[in-house]
């Protein structure tokens, strides 16, 4: 579980932002207690204060048991990397502890006809991976595990482009700054389509792609259409790692718990049924077919 976009950020008193985080920690640090077998969180932290973040994150990890802490990828238009948060990776870094990066509103005003999940979401991700891995975070906090939303953004895609402007800015190889970028996880929420899947599997390291749904957010059909593309773009073991395995290895407080399915109404099962094979029928429909012939190009 986590608190997703905006977070406490919206709240511009610190005080404020950071009593509601303390106060939805614990709510879920009590939810957690009362189903330990099927639930774990990422606890919720006052950002843009790297200060207060720091203490929360204590709290929450050392006291609470949070299995780990979600951070926007910018905060008031303050992004993920930027200066004065070595206190903050400092404490993340001594608990070796798992940030998941979901992106923000970028903080500049939306542009007419483009929704801001469908592009802005996918940038506002990429920016703060290319702060953490450009100012050396990654590199110098090395026991925090980052998992990029949403395939990482843009970054499998440009990783190259961004190393080499990267190595030009810094003077670091670009070699080590892929590296870096690699060493990221990435999950698959509205991702793994015939044409962003390939890209995520090459770039990404081995044992470092989890599954994601962006569920409730996402329609529940969107997620089966990502779903199916991941179902069957994939072999056996590398969908066993994906689905399960890669993440046991983050959170193996979690490991031992087998995967239940709550049995649900049967007007819901039927429901749901209908969804996932309209989500099929869909994802057949615009998938590339591997024998279509195109026609030659200028």
């Amino acid at each position: 579980m986590s608190v997703s976009t905006p977070g406490t950020g919206f709240l511009t008193d610190p005080g404020e932002a950071a009593g509601l985080t303390r106060q939805l920690n614990d709510f879920a640090a009590s939810l957690v207690a009362e189903h330990t077998d099927r639930f774990g969180y990422f606890a919720t932290l006052p950002m843009p204060d790297a200060a207060a973040s720091a203490i929360e994150a204590k709290r929450a990890l050392d006291e609470l048991g949070a299995d780990g802490v979600i951070l926007l990828a910018n905060n008031q238009g303050v992004y993920l990397g930027a200066g004065g948060q070595d206190e903050l990776w400092q404490t993340l870094n001594d608990r070796g502890a798992v940030v998941f990066v979901h992106p923000a509103d970028l903080p500049a005003p939306a542009v007419d006809g483009i929704p801001p999940f469908a592009a802005d979401f996918l940038l506002d991700t990429t920016r703060a991976a290319y702060l953490l891995v450009r100012n050396s975070v990654v590199r110098m906090y090395p026991n925090i595990r980052f998992i990029l939303s949403h395939a990482g953004g843009f970054v499998p895609y440009a990783s190259h482009r961004m190393a080499v402007a990267i190595a030009g800015d810094t003077g670091r190889s670009p070699l080590d700054v892929l590296d870096d970028f690699r060493s990221l996880y990435y999950d698959t929420a509205l991702s793994s389509s015939s044409a962003a899947l390939p890209t995520l599997l090459a770039f990404a390291r081995p044992g470092h792609v989890l599954f994601g749904s962006d569920w409730p957010f996402a329609p529940a059909i969107a997620s089966q259409y990502f779903a199916n593309g991941l179902d069957s773009g994939v072999d056996s073991g590398v969908l066993q790692a994906v689905n399960r395995t890669n993440a046991e290895i983050l959170f193996p407080r979690l490991a031992g718990t087998p995967a239940q399915t709550a049995v649900r109404p049967a007007p819901v099962r039927l429901r749901q049924t209908a969804q996932r094979a309209a989500a099929r029928l869909v994802f057949k429909l615009v998938r590339p077919s591997t024998d279509q012939h195109r026609s030659p190009g200028p």
